[in-house]
């Protein structure tokens, strides 16, 4: 696969990620009387990761986030050269996704960016528990640290083939029915950066810690991982590799 290729297939990924995820707590987390709720969310999550899992890892290998790209690379998996092109590649991917989201929320006459949000990351005061800086920091590092494990487990040549993106899937989905409360789940700098540009303001000020935790346990997990017990055969860089 070439660079743009493999670019262009992180950018979709991750746009669909952000558009289906945040497009679910947005339109339909509270919708009246059938909305999805917090399990549906967390579910809308997990399926946009399985869903592009089968659909282009086959292709780019299916990060979606800059720190299961970072993490992969902490884990030998990934090579350094190509991070840059997938972490932009994600980014441009969430800010695109976000900005449509909020052009097709603003059709509803009833919704307002500063009551409504756009499913914008917190901590403290902006999180939606009101938990603190320290417990959503906590929370992002050993989750994002996890996610890795199942990740680098799942895709392992010693692991059964062709079910690691139901693995990771449902990881994600996991993931997300525990820290909707904390910090609305990021566990990926992309994701948190697409809708804090638009929302701006306080979402900008604490976007730099959804960048440093996520990355902090992706790096982690990764490490770990290689210290468990390294694939049995190596594994090339990226190409064939889903996530």
């Amino acid at each position: 696969m070439t660079n743009t290729q493999r670019g262009l297939a992180e950018f979709l990924g991750t746009f669909w990620l952000v558009f289906g995820g945040c497009g679910s707590a947005v339109f339909a987390a509270a919708f009246p009387e059938v909305g999805i709720g917090l399990a549906g969310v967390s579910l809308a999550f997990g399926l946009t990761v399985l869903t592009m899992a089968y659909s282009i890892g086959h292709i780019s290998g299916c990060h979606l986030n800059p720190a299961v790209t970072i993490g992969l690379w902490a884990g030998g998996r990934f090579a350094a050269k190509d991070i840059p092109l997938y972490v932009i590649a994600q980014v441009l991917g969430a800010v695109v996704a976000a900005g449509l989201l909020f052009v097709i929320a603003s059709g509803n006459p009833d919704y307002s960016l500063a009551a409504n949000g756009l499913a914008a990351n917190g901590l403290a005061d902006h999180s939606p528990g009101h938990y603190s800086l320290q417990a959503g920091l906590i929370a992002e590092v050993v989750l994002t640290f996890f996610f890795l494990l199942v990740i680098m487990g799942s895709t392992d040549t010693r692991a059964p083939a062709g079910f690691a993106p139901i693995a990771i899937g449902l990881a994600l989905t996991l993931i997300h029915l525990i820290s909707i409360p904390i910090t609305n789940t990021s566990v990926n700098p992309a994701r948190s950066t697409g809708p804090a540009l638009i929302v701006g303001g306080w979402a900008l000020t604490q976007l730099v810690w959804f960048w440093v935790a996520p990355i902090a346990g992706g790096i982690l997990g990764g490490l770990v991982y290689k210290a468990l017990g390294a694939d049995a055969k190596p594994k090339p860089p990226i190409e064939g590799e889903a996530l």
